[in-house]
């Protein structure tokens, strides 16, 4: 999986790419989210319009971050999940735990309300 992310707007923005595998990829992305948080940027908004694939590890990373976020009084939203990772937010019931976004814009006006 790849990553780019940056800081705008006080607001975490990671875009991911590729299938989301936890074991791979979780702590590089718990240092990311663990560091911003150390810089007081408690909002994140994560991209997942180009994962493909996202197993059980994929999902507890989001959960760990979305943890990360509130126990710091932050928020955290998911810009446009694939049509497949979308059915398995909604099969597992995430969905109603997670924000969704259709725009990093969309996401950016929900964290900053």
């Amino acid at each position: 999986m790849e990553h780019t992310y940056e800081t705008q707007d006080s607001i975490l923005i990671i875009h991911l790419k590729g299938d989301l595998i936890g074991e791979n990829n979780g702590p590089e992305l718990v240092k990311i989210v663990n560091d911003s948080i150390h810089d007081r940027v408690i909002h994140c908004a994560v991209d997942l319009s180009e994962v493909r694939y996202m197993n059980s590890s994929g999902i507890g990373v989001l959960i760990t971050l979305l943890t990360k976020y509130r126990n710091h009084e932050g928020e955290m939203v998911l810009i446009k999940p694939s049509e497949k990772i979308e059915k398995l937010l909604v099969i597992t019931k995430l969905n109603k735990i997670f924000s969704i976004a259709d725009t990093k814009e969309e996401a950016v006006k929900i964290l900053k309300s």
